[in-house]
């Protein structure tokens, strides 16, 4: 930014700009559209940099959120909740248990207390928790605590992972909602509600399982008969989100 002429600057190299005669006011207004000219310049700059915060992947980051569901087969629950509007990632995993770092074949053994399960980022500014939990419970069958369709055993059973007070409400609040559209009793409802340890990654042939294998996946779903029982369940609500 440049710096104004002082008075005695200009009177040196302009006789005629004198204090207080015609060529002090020019030197008035000069100044003040040097002012001006110097604000609006700031504006524009204060504007830019507002801009590149908002766009910046920090301010991104502020709007996003966590949750984790266990519904069967990752490979399908992992599909079904990425297809949701404003989730950004979803991850097929393990949570539950008390095993570090456990892999699929230990899981899928059983005695290490944890579920097949999948973590979903979400901006929360798009999709609220309370809307991805209808998406979850259109997803799974509710009335099934020994597994999940096809699939048998702890690994595969139903769970809700809450992090935190407001998601333990919600998600209580949700499974009284899904008991009255079930038109069953909550105590009818097998999906057990747990608070979040931790949650594990899977394997990396694990994820976007239904993208990358979409032959053997769509072949696998149909045999399994996921989409026919929550069909049977839900009806036109079936692998929906919307109230």
């Amino acid at each position: 930014m440049s710096v104004p002429p002082s008075p005695g600057d200009l009177a040196l190299t302009n006789p005629g700009l004198s204090p207080g005669g015609q060529g002090s006011a020019r030197l008035g207004a000069s100044r003040l559209t040097w002012f001006h000219q110097g604000l609006g310049r700031s504006l524009v700059q204060l504007t830019l940099v507002v801009l590149v915060l908002v766009a910046s992947p920090l301010g991104a980051q502020a709007a996003e959120a966590e949750a984790v569901f266990a519904g069967g087969c990752f490979w399908c629950l992992e599909h079904d909740l990425a297809q949701v509007k404003g989730v950004l990632e979803a991850v097929s995993g393990y949570s539950g248990g008390q095993l570090a770092n456990p892999s699929y074949k230990q899981v899928s053994a059983g005695g290490t207390g944890h579920q097949e399960a999948v973590r979903v980022r979400f901006d929360d500014s798009r999709v609220s928790y309370a809307t991805l939990l209808r998406a979850y419970w259109r997803n799974v069958d509710a009335l099934d605590g020994g597994g999940q369709f096809c699939d048998r055993g702890p690994s595969y059973r139903p769970v809700i992972f809450t992090a935190g007070d407001s998601q333990a409400s919600q998600a209580r609040t949700s499974l009284q909602q899904a008991a009255l559209e079930l038109k069953r009793s909550p105590a009818e409802i097998k999906v057990e509600l747990k608070p979040l340890s931790r949650f594990w990654p899977a394997e990396a042939y694990h994820q976007n399982y239904a993208a990358t294998n979409k032959v053997s996946y769509t072949y696998y779903r149909w045999a399994c008969g996921r989409d026919q029982r929550l069909d049977q369940l839900w009806g036109k609500r079936a692998r929906s989100s919307r109230p």
